[in-house]
């Protein structure tokens, strides 16, 4: 697959999945936590399918196109492994995690911490998405939409 069909793959799996579960996480209390802004296109649709619900995104700096840049409050920069943890225990509805680099070895040194920071970071019942695995006692795989396959991108509940 070439890599501008894998980003395709990728985007589309995540549109789909993010379309899927915020109807859900618009009936639940807590914060959304955005792991990686980037562009900010997934914090842009975020802000779309959740009107008025507080986004909390972090990243290393901000790259982001100006109309997809969260307000100063809701904007944490540093290393996501250590801003992040600032907000253990926080009882996130949705935590969405996009931060992986397509290098195996960076991914799976990621793959170290961040199921366990995600886990930690949400409410019970609450719900994870993310690129890479997260493989962690407490978070339940779920089933993606028809149209995503099994592991093109994840979907975990807390329990």
């Amino acid at each position: 697959m070439s890599r501008l069909d894998n980003f395709i793959s990728r985007m589309t799996a995540q549109r789909d999945i993010l379309n899927q579960i915020c109807p859900e996480v618009a009936k639940m209390e807590g914060l959304v936590l955005e792991l990686g802004l980037g562009n900010g296109r997934t914090f842009h649709h975020l802000r779309e399918r959740l009107p008025g619900r507080r986004i909390v995104v972090f990243d290393r700096e901000v790259g982001a196109h100006a109309s997809s840049i969260p307000e100063a409050e809701n904007l944490v920069l540093g290393e996501i492994r250590e801003t992040a943890r600032k907000f253990i225990g926080i009882d996130a509805a949705l935590v969405h995690a996009d931060i992986g680099t397509g290098y195996d070895d960076r991914d799976a040194v990621t793959a170290t911490w961040l199921p366990d920071l995600i886990a930690r970071l949400l409410r019970v019942g609450g719900i994870a998405v993310s690129g890479t695995p997260l493989d962690h006692p407490l978070l339940q795989r779920l089933p993606p939409p028809p149209s995503v396959s099994a592991d093109r991108y994840f979907i975990c509940r807390r329990v």
